[in-house]
This record gives structure tokens, sequence and C-alpha cells, in this order.
């Protein structure tokens, strides 16, 4: 089994996602950070409740762990004071899957469909009549002697979450009211963040405890209450319980984190890039191949977090790594040919 990246921000299972229900904000002024999507939100909440109307539906879109399930209970909550149905895309292989969900659903209710992007088409089909109409069309039974009965619906807000929005249709697109994409956090809110978890976890920081854990989440809260948990973890062990700058630094030592937040694979993926490949340019295919990972790993698990900080760049000849990731891990920096930058399309290499 592979050992748990720590600083991925994917999901770690159900046992993460029980711990973190319990740090989650339960209101919108609660929430910290993604000032513009609050600002959109708290308007279209206000506007609703005077209408004593649902909200029309919304679709969150961002990487992940940055809070799209959190902002589904929080508006849930706001709304109707009922926590949300929650599904994901995967799951619903037919509309069968989806219809139990539907027609139980109450007026004003939020389902919440995480990862809308996987949705088979037959299942996102099914849903257009009841996101626009608050209808459905249901066939019962099959062959010869089956028929077709409408069932019609409750009004209620669907909640979709993405992490790739450019894989939904347009037609799934346009029936959502509101599209609000959640961006990356500052240090100042990830370690504000992180003083209410410590609070609600009881645990005692002093100094800029908390602001180093913030400087190496990479500007994800997920990643900032797992870094707390395993510095916790250190303070309890190997100190007095306390979190100093000091005890955290030695904690995410131990972890191989470094200041930036690059991890063993991330710092392995820019060696190899500047050693074996002079920098680059390289494809990621001859990458994986020489690292042993696989090229999904790199291109959706190590590089977006890379290319965001600027430690690498891609163009039509391949990767190719920069000045400022040389300069990080102590290597020597060879000038590239600046000719021609890619697009963002990962399948062109």
């Amino acid at each position: 089994m592979a050992r748990e990246r720590i600083i991925s921000s994917e999901s770690g299972g159900p046992a993460e996602e029980e711990f973190n229900v319990s740090l989650r904000p339960q209101t919108l002024r609660e929430v910290v950070g993604q000032g513009g999507v609050i600002d959109r939100l708290e308007i279209a909440m206000a506007a609703g409740r005077k209408r004593n109307e649902p909200l029309e539906h919304i679709l969150l879109s961002g990487p992940p762990g940055l809070g799209k399930t959190t902002l589904a209970f929080v508006i849930a909550n706001e709304m109707n004071g009922r926590p949300p149905r929650v599904t994901s895309g995967p799951t619903l292989a037919k509309p069968a899957d989806l219809m139990s969900l539907l027609t139980n659903l109450e007026t004003g209710d939020v389902l919440f469909i995480d990862e809308c992007h996987r949705l088979p088409k037959i299942v996102e089909e099914f849903l257009y009549p009841a996101m626009e109409d608050f209808r459905v069309d249901f066939t019962i039974e099959g062959g010869l002697s089956g028929r077709v009965v409408n069932f019609a619906l409750r009004r209620f807000t669907l909640i979709g979450a993405t992490t790739r929005s450019g894989l939904l249709s347009a037609a799934m697109r346009d029936r959502f009211g509101h599209e609000l994409h959640l961006e990356f956090y500052g240090t100042d809110d990830l370690t504000t963040i992180l003083e209410r978890s410590a609070a609600r976890l009881k645990v005692e920081s002093r100094g800029d405890a908390l602001a180093t854990i913030a400087d190496r989440s990479r500007g994800t809260p997920r990643v900032a209450n797992r870094l707390l948990r395993r510095v916790r973890d250190y303070a309890q062990v190997r100190a007095d319980g306390v979190l100093t700058t000091e005890v955290v630094n030695h904690a995410l030592d131990i972890q191989q984190i470094d200041s930036l937040g690059l991890d063993g694979l991330d710092r392995a993926y820019l060696s190899t890039l500047i050693k074996t490949y002079s920098g680059g340019p390289a494809g990621v295919e001859a990458l994986a191949a020489t690292m042993g990972q696989e090229r999904d790993t790199l291109e959706d698990v190590v590089e977006p977090y890379l290319l965001q900080i600027g430690f690498v760049i891609r163009t039509r000849q391949g990767r190719q790594a920069t000045r400022e990731a040389c300069d990080h891990l102590g290597l020597p920096f060879t000038p590239h040919d600046e000719t021609a930058r890619e697009s963002d399309d990962p399948k062109l290499f």
C-alpha cells in the first residue's frame, strides 16, 4: 500500500471527512476567505428568503480541498436548517439511482452532487427536466409493457461540485443559475482557519506556529488541518503539547515537507527534470518512466501546485523547470528556449 501523501489536497477518506466535519463552519459568517463567492451567496440567499423561494442551482468549481462540500453544508444550513442530501457523480450509474433522492426531497432542500463532471450521460440528461421544470419522466418496468410516468418534484436546489469544470457539458453548465469558482487561500486566511481548528481541538499555540503551518499548506484548508493534526501528534509525543515555531518545523521536517509545502515526490519530480533532463523540456511520459510513476499521478497530483508557484512551465516541447525551482533545490539553472509556451491542455504531451 502506498504511503499517505500528507500534502495531497484529495480527501483522505471517510475517517478524515468525519473528523473534518467538527471543524467546518456552520454559517456564512464563519467562512474564512473566498470573499467574492461569499458576497454573491449572501445576496442570492437574502433574495431567496425575501421571495420565499429556494436558491437557484449552484455550481461550485475549483481544486480539491478548498471547501466546496463545506459551502454546500453551510448553504443548506442557512436556507432551511437541514443538512443537504449528498451523493457523487461516480455512484450514480443509472437514473434509478437518482430517483429515490429526487422524490424524497422536501421544498427548499439541497441536493449536493460531488464530482458532477463524472455523471454518466444518461443520468445527466435525466437531471435536465428535474433542474428546469422540477419533474422527471421515469420508465417503470421494461420491454413492451414498460410505461413512462411523469413525477412532479418539490422545488429544490442542486449544488454541483467539480474539480474539472471544463469536462462539464454546455447543456449541464447552462442549467446552473450561479457559477462560483473557489480560489486558493492566502497565508492570513489559512492562519485564521487554523486558529479556529486549534481552538476546537484544544491545541495551544504560541508565536508564529500556526502561520508556519499555513505557509506550508499549499493554499488549501484541507492540507492545513491535516498538517495541524500531524504537528499536534508530534507536540504531544516529543514536546510539551504546545505548538511553537520550533516544534512545527521539527514536526514537518519529519514529514519531509519543506518551507514551500513541497514533499519528497515534488522534489523528486523537480530533481529528475533538472538533473536527468537538464531542466527540460521533457515530456511527461518520459518523466513518469524515469521516476517509476504513472503519468496521471504526475499530471493530477504533482504538477498543479508546481505550476501554480511557478516552478514548472509547460511548452509545446514538454515540461521545463524555472530558475526559482533550481534555486529552491540548490541546483544550477540551465537557460531554456522561451519560444513558445503551450495552452493548458495536458493532452498535448
